[in-house]
This record gives structure tokens, C-alpha cells and sequence, in this order.
């Protein structure tokens, strides 16, 4: 069966334009226009166990030339009669390539005629010709920086991967086992505040991965199914145990606030991907929407901790180079797509000044989330007002990446919900979707995404 969707590993030049003019953009997984919503294309990683072949074959994004010498075969020759000729075969060849496929970094063109002793109206020719190539591939490279910047994914912090495809059974186990080995060296400090946590739920939560593992590698239908549905319930019951947990730390604006709710996005993706094996897409998507929902309410709420009483100190002039304004304002961009980076000013131009003036207030006021007393060594009567900033000066880099962070998270989990629909609308199982791969391309060397790009954008 043809499926009405590409599968590539390039990006089409079409898409790099959109990311680079600001008409399309990169949310969680997908690549979706601004204005209109509408999907034009899904990312999805490769794993390193992919059976897709290797290839050093030219790519957009996964090839980058680093102060290599394009054409640099004829270099140093003395070029006259039919070597001019074939030098201009040559760039003729050169000019058919599609330069969309190229991505070139360093910016030197050193030509096959480089440091060749042409002259007369051949060597204007050549020059001429080498200068627009050079244009071309000079522009493909700041086209390429840019959408670099904007689909700098492979490498984004995140508990979750680009494509629920990706998210199986194993590699939410490894994920929870990340989780549960930082709370137990969380202990340490909670220890010291008097706080206690119980990790035992962790023990039930990768018992019904492991069992959701064993229901769908049998034979069985009925017994799949049974074993599925066993363990859905006990997804269901760590939902409800960690957003418990989850509420309470967040209450407290305690330290392991985030490692209870990104378990609890996990609870609710182990669920639905048990939905999603047994190709019940409906109540999947069903599902995805009520745990984005849970999630984000309280994704927001621990963003809003970490923003602190003042938000204006993650824009302090020491913290330059590491904190910066286009950052802060992605972060109330999520909150309120209506913002810019002068709408964030303007609500803190005011704040600037006073945690310039009077920074104790500030100190005070800051969670526990960000900084205890307990942590911080002092004089013989604990650590002063002093001895708290600095040490919350140095954490402030570290609290906007975790904000980058959860964010990412959250757009990648709803995210997920498009491709479910996207299943629907195209026609196709569940299992076809996992298995998309590029039918006429290798793998390029290095290659760490794959588009999914449907022959219509989706409205979704």
C-alpha cells in the first residue's frame, strides 16, 4: 500500500525556508506552520540500534563540511585550452547539483582552478561562475546555522524523545531508572530538612513495564490483550500515586517537584503506549489529552516557582553570556504565545531595578526549589543574605535550563497526540507508523533524525 506521506532523511529546502523566515515552526516533535497550525512535517529519532544502513551520502542536516575543499581536484594547476574547458564542464556539473542537499560550514569555496594561471575572458568566465556557486552555498550556510538553531533537538534536554514511536517499553524503564536514582541522591539534602520520601512505588511502577513488555511479546491475542489491559491499571494507579506526589512537592516548592512530574508523564505514556499496541488510537489520544492537561497545569505551576518572586534576576549583568532575554522570553511564550521579548522587558524593567536596590527581599522570598538554608556554609550563625545570593546566582543558569527543560518535555508529550491523529487521518495501523523508514535513501553517516513529511499539511 502507498502511504501518502515522504519519508526522508533530508529536510526539504521548502522547510528550511519556513523555519528560517518565522512562517513555520518547531513544536515538541513536529514541524507545524504558525499560522494555520497545520502540520508539514514529524521528527523522529533514530535509535543507535536502527538496522538502517550507514552513508556518507550528502545531507542536509546530518553532513557538514568543515573547511573542506569542494572542488579542489585541479587546484595549483596551470590551466590553458582544454583544461579551461574542462573546468568549465566541471563547474557546468557543479551548478546542476541541488545545492538544498548541501550544508556547508567553514564558508570556503576553493575551486579546481584555484591558484591557476588563467587569464583573458576564461578566467572572468570561471571567476564569475565560482562567485555565484560560492553566493549560493555561502547563503545554504547561513540558512543552515539558522534552521540549526531552531531544530537543535537531537541534543535538547528532555525525559521524552521526538516521536512517541520512539518512546517504547525499554527506553521508559531506562528513563524511570534515571528518575529514581536522582531522588535517592536527593536524599542526602532532604535528609538534612527533615523530609522523608518513599521510593517503593517506583519498585510497582517498573514491575508494570516489565509486565506491559511480556503481554505484547506473546503469540496470543487474548492473552496479549489481558496482560495489556493488567498492566493499564497499574499505570492508572502510579498516575494517581505520583500526581499525589507530585502536588504536594510542588506545594512545598520543594527540589524534587520535577522529578515527580516527569514520573508522572511517563505513568501516562506507559499507559497510552499500551493503548497504542493494541491499536485502540481513540482511546490513546483520549488519554494523551487528559495527561497534558495534568501535566502542563502543573508544569506551569512549578515554571511560575522557579521564576521566582523577581524573574528580573535571571537578567542580572553577571550573568551575562550564561542567562539572556530571548531565553526568558520562550519560557513566557509557552505561558502566552502573545509576548515578545519587549512585552517580557516591559514587565520587568521595573524589577531590574529593585533587586538592584534592595536584594534581601529577594533572597527571602526564594524556594526551596532553587536554594535551602541548609546548603549553604557560613560564618558561625549560618550563611548572610550575601553568602545566600551568590550561591542563588550560581543556581539561576541551572534553573532556566530546567525550565527549558520541563517545557520541552511537555511540548514533546502533547506533541505525541498529532501523530496519533495523524494515524487516523492517513489510513494507517499503528504499527506501520514504527515502521516508516526512508525506502530509496541510505542513512547518512552521523544522522540522528528522520521527516516524516505527509503530501498535504494536516490539519490536526
Amino acid at each position: 500500500m502507498s502511504l501518502p506521506v515522504t519519508v526522508t532523511f533530508m529536510l526539504a529546502d521548502w522547510i528550511v525556508k519556513g523555519l528560517a523566515n518565522g512562517s513555520l515552526e518547531r513544536v515538541g516533535g513536529v514541524i507545524r506552520e504558525v499560522v494555520s497550525k497545520q502540520v508539514v512535517t514529524w521528527l523522529r529519532d533514530i535509535p543507535n540500534n536502527s538496522p538502517i544502513q550507514n552513508n556518507s551520502s550528502n545531507n542536509l542536516l546530518n553532513l557538514m563540511f568543515s573547511g573542506v575543499n569542494l572542488v579542489a581536484s585541479g587546484a595549483n594547476a596551470a590551466v590553458t585550452g582544454k583544461g579551461l574547458a574542462n573546468v568549465n564542464e566541471r563547474l557546468g556539473g557543479l551548478e546542476q547539483t541541488n545545492l538544498g542537499n548541501l550544508a556547508v560550514s567553514g564558508g570556503n569555496l576553493v575551486a579546481t582552478v584555484a591558484n591557476a594561471a588563467l587569464t583573458g575572458k576564461g578566467l572572468a568566465d570561471v571567476n564569475g561562475r565560482l562567485g555565484g556557486i560560492e553566493n549560493q552555498l555561502q547563503e545554504l550556510g547561513q540558512n543552515l546555522q539558522l534552521t540549526q538553531g531552531i531544530l537543535h533537538v537531537t541534543t535538547a534536554t528532555s525525559i521524552f524523545n521526538l516521536g512517541v514511536s520512539v518512546m517504547g517499553f525499554a527506553l521508559i524503564a531506562q528513563r524511570l531508572k534515571e528518575l529514581e536514582q536522582r531522588l535517592q541522591e536527593a536524599q542526602e539534602l532532604l535528609i538534612k530538612i527533615n523530609r522523608k520520601i518513599d521510593l517503593s512505588f517506583y519498585a510497582n511502577f517498573r514491575a508494570a513495564i516489565e509486565l506491559a513488555i511480556n503481554a505484547f511479546t506473546m503469540t496470543k491475542p487474548e492473552n496479549r490483550r489481558s496482560s495489556a489491559l493488567q498492566a493499564i491499571n497499574r499505570f492508572l494507579e502510579a498516575e494517581h500515586i505520583y500526581t499525589e506526589f507530585t502536588d504536594i512537592e510542588i506545594e512545598q516548592q520543594s527540589q524534587i517537584a520535577d522529578e515527580y512530574l516527569l514520573t508522572l508523564s511517563l505513568a501516562y505514556l506507559a499507559e497510552t503506549r499500551c493503548y497504542l499496541e493494541l491499536e485502540e488510537h481513540e482511546t490513546a489520544l483520549r488519554r494523551f489529552q487528559e495527561g497534558s492537561r495534568v501535566i502542563r497545569s502543573r508544569i506551569q505551576k512549578y515554571v511560575d516557582i522557579l521564576l521566582t518572586s523577581n524573574p528580573a534576576a535571571y537578567l542580572q549583568p553577571h550573568l551575562k553570556g550564561q542567562t539572556d532575554l530571548k531565553r526568558l522570553t520562550r519560557i513566557y511564550q509557552w505561558i502566552d504565545t502573545n509576548l515578545d521579548e519587549n512585552d517580557v522587558f516591559e514587565m520587568h524593567r521595573e524589577n531590574l531595578f529593585r533587586i538592584a536596590q534592595d536584594h534581601n527581599k529577594w533572597i527571602e522570598s526564594l524556594p526551596q526549589a532553587i536554594l535551602s538554608r541548609v546548603e549553604v556554609q557560613g560564618g558561625w550563625l549560618g550563611p548572610n543574605s550575601n553568602d545566600l545570593k551568590r550561591e542563588a546566582d550560581k543556581r539561576l543558569p541551572q534553573m532556566l535550563e530546567v525550565m527549558e527543560s520541563m517545557i520541552e518535555t511537555n511540548c514533546r508529550f502533547e506533541s505525541y497526540q498529532t501523530e496519533i491523529q495523524a494515524i487516523s487521518q492517513l489510513g494507517i495501523s499503528f504499527h506501520e507508523w514504527l515502521k516508516l523508514s526512508p525506502s530509496s535513501e541510505t542513512k547518512p553517516e552521523g544522522a540522528e533524525l528522520m521527516f516524516i513529511i505527509p503530501s498535504t499539511p494536516l490539519q490536526i
